[in-house]
């Protein structure tokens, strides 16, 4: 940060902190109105009982606070991004102010927009930490991803909507089961074998393991995976060259990318012979699938227009 810059945050830092009777204490402490206290990565943070200025630093915090009812005042975009993530309604994300990328957000552009709440995740921002709690209460995640569902929870006690999401937790279930019934059942969605592929811009091509995000909705479905899904490191992902991208045939692909595809190693790969002989190319069952809704979105939200597209891929 430039010192300009530094400047420039110290007195908008300052300026949110006059607004308050007390300002905020080390623990985010809110200075004024009826509060609670959530339990968070980063310890006990007081918030207000119904935030109205939100701030979202990363995409799972958006889909959570969308699926809740709430319009953000400020978000982040991610890398590859200029916008918003595309499946959320634009009259939802009207007014919202870009905050910056998602991995370096602009603190003077979060500070300048007074918010009472911010919301992301260890994972992505400890090392922001001290410097955002000075603005507002901020309340983090471990990480992002396959906890996804206790994380939603958490950020429904810092937003006051426990009732919003328990209704939302439920109409998810209940979608659930309706595509599991439309592919013909529980044991024909679990001898259908499925993989998710994703091409990466500066990395290698990854096939998605069981502790990840899009592993739960197809576990929710109750879908069969292919073996190599448990060969995953951490469980998250298994990472492939384009040259052993045949390891990742099964009955089903459903293939997403992110950046520019060339890049990326899809160009060479979907043109190359390996691809081309897979049992699932073979038989017309790879689905090009939206990386922002199937990767990146990681909520109820996104969840729910998957499960549409599954039961469209799956049942044709």
């Amino acid at each position: 940060m430039t010192v300009t810059s530094a400047r420039t945050l110290a007195l908008a830092l300052a300026g949110v902190l006059a607004l308050s009777a007390c300002g905020s204490s080390d623990d985010g402490d809110t200075a004024s109105g009826d509060t609670h206290t959530v339990k968070t990565a980063m310890g006990d943070v007081t918030v207000k009982d119904a935030p109205r200025r939100v701030v979202v630093l990363d995409t799972a915090e958006l889909d959570s606070v969308i699926t809740l009812g709430v319009k953000p005042v400020g978000a982040t975009h991610v890398e590859t991004s200029d916008g918003f993530l595309s499946y959320v309604p634009r009259e939802k994300l009207e007014g919202v102010k870009d905050v910056g990328e998602m991995m370096n957000p602009n603190l003077e552009a979060v500070a300048a927009l007074k918010p009472d709440l911010i919301l992301t995740s260890k994972i992505r921002h400890a090392d922001k930490y001290e410097q955002l709690k000075k603005i507002a209460p901020t309340v983090m995640t471990e990480t992002t991803g396959y906890p996804w569902k206790e994380n939603f929870q958490l950020h429904a006690d810092a937003l006051g909507k426990k009732a919003e999401a328990a209704k939302a937790v439920a109409a998810y279930g209940a979608h659930a089961k309706k595509v599991t019934a439309a592919l013909g059942g529980p044991a024909k969605a679990k001898a259908t074998e499925v993989n998710v592929v994703r091409f990466m811009e500066g990395a290698d091509i990854r096939v998605y393991g069981e502790k990840s995000y899009i592993a739960t909705v197809l576990k929710d479905v109750g879908l069969g995976r292919a073996p190599i899904s448990a060969k995953a490191k951490d469980g998250f992902s298994y990472d492939l060259s384009p040259e052993k991208i045949d390891l990742a045939d099964t009955d089903v692909i459903f293939r997403s990318t992110y950046g520019d595809p060339k890049k990326a190693k899809e160009t060479q790969t979907v043109g190359g012979g390996l691809w081309k002989n897979m049992r699932a190319v073979r038989t017309g069952n790879v689905h090009v699938v939206d990386d922002e809704l199937w990767i990146q979105g990681i909520g109820y939200t996104a969840a729910d227009k998957l499960l549409d597209e599954l039961e469209s891929f799956l049942t044709k």
